[in-house]
């Protein structure tokens, strides 16, 4: 299974609008990244960089929760987002995680509300941490 692209941070945020306006001010300042994806209502927003990656994202904690139960929603502010290249890679990294001592929190499914044709996977790592596996 070859990595299609980095991992990146997202936050998972409470106030996600002013949130919003302030990435939305300072990244591409410090940072180069655009404004890919989202706007201040969407619940959720991402920056890609020069090469058109995402660099960073902002989700809305209850947006999150929403997906995954609430019980299964980090306290903490982030997640890591792991992006693999097909249906066959999302089921085998799946795999991989649970056989290295992550727990699946929301098995694989489609996430049309969230992107076109994006599937999704949601594990805690062995500390509790959310990691979501993704393809689209």
């Amino acid at each position: 299974m070859a990595p299609l692209e980095p991992p990146y941070t997202r936050l998972l945020v409470e106030r996600y609008e002013s949130t919003f306006r302030f990435y939305t001010a300072v990244l591409p300042k410090l940072t180069g990244c655009a404004l890919a994806r989202g706007n201040e209502t969407s619940g959720y927003a991402s920056w890609d960089d020069c090469e058109g990656r995402t660099a960073f994202a902002l989700f809305s904690r209850d947006a999150m929760a929403g997906a995954v139960g609430g019980e299964n929603a980090p306290s903490g502010g982030g997640s890591l987002v792991i992006h693999v290249d097909g249906a066959q890679a999302l089921d085998a990294a799946v795999e991989l995680c649970v056989g290295e001592g992550a727990t699946v929190v929301a098995p694989t499914q489609d996430r049309p509300q969230w992107g076109p044709s994006l599937r999704t996977a949601h594990l805690h790592d062995p500390d509790g941490n959310l990691v979501e596996l993704q393809t689209y």
